[in-house]
């Protein structure tokens, strides 16, 4: 199945939604951008109502377009951290502004 950013790749738009597309995203860059590193399970913990099977499918797929950083190290047990790439860290002014506009929206969003 074709994603929405080879049907149109010279849509900045529609590239833009298929990297950042669904319900897990936004939080998880979000979490990293107030924590700057965490650890897998941190990250679980820190992401409300995700599960592991999710955060690990969410977070591979955010590394391959680039958002975040995967360091591993060679410990026993295995540990992982993550943390934003400067791609990723560029999103901090559209987090932001879906916040304020969360935060101006309450009444109507709640009405909903």
């Amino acid at each position: 199945m074709a994603t929405r950013a080879k049907e149109f790749p010279q849509c900045a738009f529609r590239q833009t939604l298929d990297v950042l597309e669904g319900k897990w995203k936004f939080a998880i860059i979000d979490s990293l951008l107030q924590h700057e590193v965490l650890r897998f399970k941190e990250l679980e913990r820190d992401v409300a109502g995700i599960t592991a099977r999710m955060l690990v499918k969410e977070l591979k797929l955010l590394e391959a377009h680039g958002i975040i950083r995967r360091q591993p190290y060679a410990t026993v047990p295995p540990t992982v951290e993550y943390s934003l790439t400067d791609c990723g860290r560029s999103l901090h002014p559209v987090i932001e502004a879906i916040r304020t506009w969360g935060e101006q929206n309450k009444a109507v969003l709640r009405a909903a």
